[in-house]
């Protein structure tokens, strides 16, 4: 049985404009149906979901923008391109807030509207994948899972289910943002202990003087303040499992209180003289180095090796450039359903600006990154400039040995003719605006044609026009 492939449907009064896009569309390998006006379109839709649906705004019967939203009650996450002419863009502009992956000005570019088509239907199948990995990780673990497309992960996932069986105390070592947590939560929820709880704390955000109290509880009067007993996180833990995170900030007298729980499986409360017993699992981590501590004599070897029983490392973005899409893709879905609005991916400048980036702060910053476009972006699809700006730049000194250059050129004063020694954000646009004049001569000015050499949207490259005062004279549609 063959897998069924992409679908587009046109939708236009005018049969010329229908029997052009069918044959420019069924050479790209897609299955285009047509209709007439916005009530065939709605009826065809409903039918049969198109994967994209290229449609016109003015037609007889139904419009295209009352045809959008039908479409859009049937499917949300149709993918809706608009045909328009110029006098109608406000109104094009408009539509994508309500919902348009995007629209095309008439009389269109050939080309421009194969790429529109291809990226609605890379979001598309980014997006289906996303889904349906994360049903499969529901599925395998009882919870959203770890993301990931790499090896290492992979093996390092494998590795987690298989110490989650036991009882062995655990080791996260790893850089700050990596999901040592997602890890420490992955051990617990797939172990025997998952209807048990999941108690974690976060060892440097506690001061030091409160440390023991929320580890093991106090007695009513063990300290100024200690007006009734409580119980610390040890005994919330009970039969369950306890996340100390950073826990290479603990202090070396608290140190060996946790090395007796280890040892013995029993602790007291603060101002307490009977012993409790404990039935807890631990897993704790660290973005420290603590064998290095444990030779500078900050960390006990003894703790250290009652702790490392098995050891877990968790991988910096930057060693898994293949998640990266996965994750912002992850992120999208999520951020944009926690606020309610409709955003159907990633403009390809800005997927590359996410894929060119080092991302120092590793998961957790792009998490930030993704979250903080949603909110700033006012179309359907994420746009570079919803992005925080050093992520931007960051990925654009990356990008053609920037840094190379930049030791090359120091000596001289100067890289490919642009003189350094000025703000950063000077020198990459004084670059950019020379790299999009020297593409739009030598193509003549057309702008959709100077947007794919370059490997950005047409509507990345207005936007860069506008910003770095480009005007008209500077390019043609």
């Amino acid at each position: 049985m063959s897998v069924p492939g992409p679908t587009v449907l046109v939708v236009d009064d005018d049969e010329a404009i229908r029997r052009l896009l069918t044959a420019v569309l069924t050479k790209e390998g897609v299955a285009v149906t047509v209709a007439e006006n916005g009530v065939e379109a709605a009826e065809s839709f409903r039918r049969r979901h198109a994967d994209v649906v290229l449609m016109d705004i003015r037609m007889p019967r139904m419009n295209g923008l009352d045809a959008m939203k039908l479409i859009l009650e049937i499917d949300r996450g149709a993918a809706v391109i608009l045909m328009t002419a110029f006098a109608e863009v406000e109104t094009a502009v408009q539509a994508i807030k309500d919902g348009a992956f995007d629209y095309v000005l008439k009389p269109f570019d050939i080309e421009e509207i194969r790429l529109l088509v291809r990226r609605a239907l890379e979001i598309r199948t980014m997006r289906a994948d996303i889904v349906s990995l994360r049903r499969e990780l529901s599925e395998r673990y009882g919870a959203e899972g770890i993301l990931t497309d790499n090896p290492r992960m992979l093996e390092l996932r494998q590795t987690i289910a298989k110490v989650a069986r036991s009882n062995a105390t655990v080791l996260i070592q790893g850089e700050s943002g990596t999901g040592k947590e997602l890890v420490a939560a992955a051990v617990h929820y797939g172990s025997p202990r998952a209807t048990g709880p999941f108690v974690k704390v976060n060892c440097a955000a506690i001061p030091e003087g409160l440390l023991e109290s929320e580890f093991f509880g106090h007695e009513k009067g063990a300290f100024t303040g200690a007006v009734g007993r409580r119980r610390g996180r040890f005994e919330q833990a009970e039969n369950g499992t306890l996340f100390l995170d950073e826990i290479g900030e603990i202090s070396t007298g608290l140190q060996v209180k946790l090395l007796r729980v280890l040892q013995e499986r029993e602790f007291e409360r603060v101002g307490g003289t009977a012993p409790i017993k404990s039935h807890v699992r631990i897993v704790a981590a660290t973005n420290r180095d603590l064998e290095a501590m444990v030779r500078a004599g900050t960390f006990r070897q003894d703790l250290f090796f009652r702790l490392n029983v098995v050891s877990l490392k968790t991988i910096p973005l930057r060693e898994r450039p293949e998640d990266i899409r996965l994750l912002a893709g992850h992120f999208l879905e999520r951020f944009a359903a926690q606020n309610d609005v409709v955003i159907r991916g990633f403009d390809p400048a800005a997927l590359d600006c996410l894929l060119g980036y080092a991302w120092p702060g590793n998961v957790r910053e792009l998490a930030n990154a993704i979250e903080r476009a949603v909110v700033m972006s006012t179309t359907s699809v994420i746009l570079p400039e919803d992005l925080p700006e050093s992520v931007v730049r960051g990925a654009s000194m990356l990008a053609g040995g920037a840094l190379a250059g930049v030791e090359a050129g120091a000596a001289a004063g100067e890289i490919d003719g642009v003189a350094i020694g000025r703000p950063l954000r000077e020198m990459v646009a004084e670059f950019e605006t020379k790299v999009i004049r020297a593409a739009l001569a030598h193509h003549g000015g057309n702008r959709a044609r100077t947007a794919v050499a370059l490997g950005i949207s047409r509507r990345a490259l207005l936007y860069k026009l506008q910003d770095y005062g480009l005007g008209a004279k500077e390019g043609a549609e």
